[in-house]
């Protein structure tokens, strides 16, 4: 007999503060991870880019007995590191990955529709993923600091980093292409130490732009600092994976703006109001676009909004889903 991957055990038999992590099958050969913990309505919840997607759970658990939360891993981060992408459009990619994963759910829970909340680089899947199968299967939306358009244009400057886009772009193009002769190496410790210290430092300053807070700029200065010594021995699983997103990320246009109006569902649009990465005056034109859509802006917090705001995005995910009721 077949095994139901998603199908959700009796209460009486099922512990709903265990995390699973099952894999399903998204194209011939290649198995995604996807963790599932919780009892009740299915929601699904996307990750952002260098995210692990459990990294959600402080924010879930006191919802566990009402809700079921799906979290993939996308390809090359957190559960699924190892596994590689095929094609150069990684959103695309990732596109395609979340519609086989959405309709198993669907299949499983015997259910026309769930609540998706992605943030960041999972938002943008999710614009991708509106562009290329349209939004039967998603009930209701919450968009999380996220653009539909990455690059600025004479008629949208709303695009990643905003007036400081070509600055911080031209950044992105010298490391990438310092890196892209040693992107076959098998680990991160094989690079020159000078490569190493430039990546890791690009990497640092873009996390600082993600945050507002003076807490969480002093959390990420901890969590990413490399002394010379650790340095030398830091293996640094996904750099190449990060740099391959990069290099889409400035190459390709990406620009999801013609779906907006496709978008029927309920989307709220969940807005970091001194994000550095994206405009709030531009994310809230966003919501002017879109059919049906309110906001949220969190005045004080940046593009990272569960480490600058963990309380305001746990009310704004609660008040998400209880709508949904």
């Amino acid at each position: 007999m077949k095994t139901n991957l998603f199908a959700v055990p009796r209460p009486a038999l099922f512990n709903q503060y265990q995390l699973h992590t099952k894999n399903i099958e998204v194209a011939k050969g290649t198995l995604l991870p996807m963790s599932v913990i919780g009892h009740g309505k299915p929601v699904l919840l996307l990750h952002a880019y260098g995210m692990d997607a459990r990294e959600f759970l402080p924010f879930i658990l006191p919802l566990l007995g009402h809700y079921t939360f799906y979290l993939p891993h996308l390809r090359g981060f957190g559960a699924a590191k190892d596994i590689e992408l095929s094609e150069f459009d990684f959103l695309r990619q990732y596109a395609d990955d979340l519609h086989v994963a959405i309709e198993q759910i669907c299949l499983a829970r015997n259910i026309d529709a769930l609540p998706v909340a992605a943030i960041s680089m999972g938002a943008q899947v999710m614009w991708a993923y509106f562009s290329r199968y349209g939004s039967a299967r998603v009930s209701r939306y919450l968009n999380i600091d996220q653009s539909p358009a990455i690059h600025n244009q004479p008629d949208w400057q709303g695009g990643l980093f905003g007036t400081r886009q070509r600055e911080v772009f031209a950044v992105f193009h010298e490391v990438v292409n310092m890196t892209l002769p040693y992107i076959q190496l098998e680990s991160f410790t094989h690079l020159p130490f000078a490569l190493k210290r430039r990546v890791t430092d690009v990497e640092r300053q873009f996390s600082l732009l993600s945050v507002n807070r003076k807490r969480s700029k002093a959390i990420v200065q901890i969590l990413t600092h490399q002394n010379d010594h650790r340095l030398v021995f830091y293996d640094h699983r996904i750099w190449q994976h990060k740099m391959r997103c990069l290099q889409a990320y400035l190459n390709l246009e990406y620009d999801f703006r013609a779906v907006i109006e496709k978008v029927t569902i309920p989307v709220v649009n969940l807005i970091g109001g001194r994000s550095q990465l994206y405009d709030a005056k531009w994310q809230q034109q966003v919501t002017q676009m879109l059919p049906s859509a309110t906001e949220i802006v969190l005045p004080h917090s940046g593009h990272a909004v569960p480490m600058d705001e963990p309380i305001g995005f746990y009310k704004a995910l609660k008040g998400f889903l209880e709508n949904e009721l």
